[in-house]
């Protein structure tokens, strides 16, 4: 059974223009160090996409999977699953929430993985910690390097 993971991070930017870098799904290779390619697969009839192809490459970790992604009405949680086993990942459930704060806004990102391969638990959990730390910060180095505040 996966264990849930949360973690969070202040980022100088509007809610809606953190959704906007979260959901171009297309450039994450442009400034997530491990992905190697993302291809939105699907779309919902508004544009936003439903289901998409990762490739990553993280050094020991290399996997492709496919996600599907469902949005609150008003962008404030995304969310996911994994569609299909991958082989290294029997299971795959995340989301981000974007919380307004001051003057930007909050986003914690939950992320629950079950590994295909085993892992001692306290090694598991240190992955997981640099996983999300990477990505809190590369997300907020984007975001903030796209709206720069003057």
């Amino acid at each position: 059974m996966a264990d849930s993971s949360t973690q969070s991070i202040e980022i100088a930017a509007t809610p809606a223009q953190v959704a906007a870098v979260i959901c171009d799904f297309v450039r994450y290779p442009e400034w997530t160090t491990a992905m190697k390619s993302a291809e939105v697969v699907e779309e919902y009839e508004d544009g936003y996409a439903s289901q998409v192809r990762f490739v990553i490459d993280a050094g020991v970790l290399m996997d492709e999977y496919t996600l599907q992604y469902e949005y609150a009405e008003d962008i404030s949680r995304i969310e996911w699953h994994l569609v299909a086993p991958s082989k290294m990942q029997t299971t795959q459930n995340g989301s981000y929430d974007i919380d307004p704060s001051g003057d930007g806004c909050v986003v914690t990102y939950t992320l629950e993985v079950d590994l295909a391969v085993g892992m001692l638990g306290m090694f598991r959990k240190k992955a997981e910690k640099m996983i999300m730390d990477a990505a809190l910060k590369q997300l907020k180095g984007r975001v903030e390097s796209l709206y720069p505040r003057s």
